[in-house]
C-alpha cells in the first residue's frame, strides 16, 4: 500500500510514501472535511492511496495570479 501524491492542476506526480505502517491520521486526513476528503483522496482497488495536492510549480502560478483560484484546470 502506498500513499501517492499528484498535483491537482497540472497532473505531476508529486511523491509517493510507501510504509505500511503510516496511518491516514498520522498525515492529517482528519483534519479534512468530508467534502475535502471525497475531492483529495482517492482509494484503488490495489489498496493504494491517491492524493491530490498542489505542486510548487502550480503554487508560485497561484501566488502570482490569484484569479487562478477560481478555476480547477489553469495549466493547458
Amino acid at each position: 500500500m502506498g500513499y501517492h501524491y499528484y498535483c491537482r492542476h497540472c497532473g505531476t506526480k508529486v511523491g509517493t510514501l510507501e510504509n505500511e505502517a503510516i496511518h491516514s491520521g498520522e498525515l492529517g486526513f482528519h483534519y479534512l472535511t468530508s467534502e475535502e476528503r471525497q475531492e483529495m483522496i482517492r482509494y484503488m482497488a490495489n489498496g493504494d492511496i491517491e492524493v491530490k495536492t498542489i505542486c510548487e510549480d502550480c503554487q508560485e502560478a497561484l501566488d502570482r495570479n490569484p484569479a487562478f483560484h477560481q478555476v480547477e484546470k489553469f495549466i493547458q
